[in-house]
């Protein structure tokens, strides 16, 4: 047998193998195949100044495709301008989802995608079931490219108008980087510089809130606009109700008990609280108030919202409001002494209960895990090791300053807390324990846990 034959089947034995593999499995070895190869390009002499470490290149990969947000090192001044344009590329990967641009040059060039490629894309997005994934896959690109383009417009005229240099660059970066609820910033201290600029504020919150609502809920609308539905899912209409109402509750709390911004007018403070928990819910990470000068009551708040996180099929992490809604329902259903669980007169299936119930306990013990492995090997305080978990599991990219002087065991612990949030706690623990083949991919019902 000669060489050639040998990586010939050795190429069909992969494929076979992966064939077998459950959609969660081959999604986390997907995730995991870009970070590394972003390990080894960002690692690259002329991609970073001297300084950067192998494992910082490795943290700042997985926070990249993660959408976390957390650098250990200043991104502006550590890289130049190829390893910014590869780590951008990372987040815009990370944020869409990696099978969704190869599954759309394949629908660019014929009109179905293969069933296994539909099942690993329905795994990423939990689509409801009135949804077609091949639609849907053309409709997420063509939205993305959309919206980010008109974000980098609208952030080109308000970096210009606020004298910042290289307004061009900054504007495609910011605009991927908040769609993508990535939270890296070209700006040492984030958008702190930026905090009474109403524009920059409002730009960056409706980029941030347009990628954590989901795909689903902006398919949904556009299809309701265009006439090709009456009426918008139930899982679009509990979305926009649970963002809309723990951001409102979020910022009123944040504005009444949050001491270090007692001084600003009022104005300001409003603008602030709202961004605050506007950046927690969708986890995007940004911040325009120092949250090492939080208290901790607020630091409470900011850990409370970004566990609920942002939705389904959306660039965000966290539980997601469907699952949050989940949980109400069981609540409610408990305290009235029902056996059936409910939510706006709509029964919730009982797989949709069990996956809500999984999805906290798995998320709870992951990060009672992290809080507890950083508690053991940091000399930093117990707020802020459980607010860089939270942070870490929830891809939010908020810290209290202390992601840069972690130690090596550290940054590596929260590394697997950005990579377990990306996936999701629930199917991270199916990539590495479910045994195949007794597997199969059903469709979601209309309320997506």
């Amino acid at each position: 047998m000669n060489f050639i034959t040998f990586l010939r089947r050795l190429k069909d034995k992969m494929f076979a193998n992966m064939g077998q593999c459950h959609p969660a499995k081959l999604v986390a070895l997907g995730y995991l195949s870009y970070i590394l190869i972003g390990w080894l390009l960002l690692a690259l002499p002329f991609m970073n100044n001297s300084g950067v470490t192998a494992l910082d290149n490795l943290f700042i990969a997985t926070s990249a495709v993660s959408t976390t947000g957390l650098v250990t090192v200043d991104i502006a001044k550590s890289y130049t301008f190829l390893g910014q344009l590869v780590i951008l590329l990372l987040i815009q990967i990370g944020g869409v989802g990696y099978m969704t641009f190869g599954s759309f040059v394949i629908l660019s060039r014929s009109p179905e995608i293969t069933k296994r490629r539909a099942e690993i894309s329905e795994t990423v997005f939990s689509l409801p079931e009135s949804f077609r994934i091949d639609k849907f896959l053309r409709s997420v690109v063509r939205f993305t490219i959309v919206i980010e383009f008109l974000g980098a417009v609208a952030l080109y005229f308000a970096f210009t108008s606020a004298g910042v240099p290289d307004a061009a660059w900054q504007a495609v970066f910011h605009s991927v980087s908040a769609f993508c609820t990535a939270g890296f910033s070209l700006f040492s201290t984030s958008f702190e510089s930026f905090s009474a600029n109403f524009w920059l504020n409002i730009i960056i919150a409706v980029l941030s809130y347009l990628g954590a609502i989901g795909f689903i809920v902006c398919v949904d609308y556009w299809r309701k606009i265009r006439g090709k539905v009456k009426q918008v899912t139930l899982t679009s209409k509990i979305i926009l109700w649970v963002t809309f109402w723990i951001t409102l509750v979020g910022a009123a709390l944040i504005f009444m008990g949050e001491p270090s911004i007692n001084q600003h007018r009022t104005e300001d403070r409003i603008l602030e609280s709202l961004f605050q928990a506007m950046t927690a819910i969708t986890t995007v990470g940004f911040n325009t108030v120092s949250i090492g000068a939080l208290s901790n009551a607020s630091l409470l708040i900011i850990i409370m919202m970004m566990v609920v996180g942002a939705s389904p099929s959306g660039t965000g992490g966290g539980l997601k409001s469907t699952t949050f809604s989940a949980l109400l329902g069981v609540m409610k259903s408990a305290l009235k002494g029902r056996h059936e669980v409910t939510f706006w007169g709509k029964l919730v299936p009982s797989r949709r209960v069990w996956s809500a119930m999984a999805s906290l306990s798995f998320y709870s013990s992951a990060l009672l895990i992290g809080a507890y492995l950083l508690e053991l090997t940091q000399q930093t305080s117990f707020a802020a090791n459980v607010f860089e978990a939270a942070s870490a599991l929830g891809t939010v990219g908020l810290s209290t300053g202390i992601t840069a002087s972690l130690t090596d065991l550290g940054k590596c612990i929260l590394i697997l807390l950005m990579y377990c949030g990306r996936l999701g706690p629930v199917t991270f623990g199916m990539a590495l324990f479910h045994k195949p083949p007794n597997y199969q991919v059903s469709s979601d019902s209309d309320l997506v846990a």
